[in-house]
């Protein structure tokens, strides 16, 4: 299974990959967003460490349960050959209707057909009012005209 653009990276291509990734994310289907991850992908995420598509899958549903409106935005940091760092800010709200954004960090590390083998995440959550929020599309992909983080000043 191929998933382009393929590694060795240039800025247009890692480019591609985030804005693939933050629209995968954006659309919360674990099962889909996994076929993203080699099966025996490595993760760190905030204190989780795990391995595989199967505890991505299940990571991603209990993700997505408590973060609720869940709005992404990944920017593009570095890259090098098969390697991309990104930074990100996403929004989301509890179940009692507390709204937070993340900002966090990514490593991400591809096999050569475009699959991410390695993903380390860093991330800290704000808690905001919803008059501070700054992400308001409607769920799923983040139109084109919509700012980056660079344009909202994150």
């Amino acid at each position: 299974m191929s998933r382009p653009p393929l590694p060795p990276f240039n800025v247009e291509t890692a480019k591609q990959k985030v804005r693939m990734a933050e629209d995968g994310w954006n659309g919360r289907d674990p099962e889909k967003v996994s076929l993203a991850y080699t099966p025996d992908s490595r993760w760190r995420n905030r204190a989780e460490i795990f391995e595989g598509r199967e505890n991505i899958v299940e990571f991603l549903t209990r993700k997505w349960a408590k973060e609720l409106e869940y709005r992404l935005i990944k920017e593009l940091w570095a890259f090098h050959e098969n390697r991309i760092a990104v930074r990100f800010a996403y929004e989301y709200r509890d179940d009692s209707g507390n709204w937070f954004r993340a900002y966090g960090n990514e490593n991400w590390e591809f096999d050569e057909d475009g699959l991410m083998r390695h993903r380390v995440a860093s991330i800290n959550d704000k808690p905001i009012s919803a008059e501070d929020r700054l992400f308001h599309w409607p769920l799923g992909r983040r139109p084109d005209d919509h700012p980056g983080l660079s344009d909202l000043g994150l």
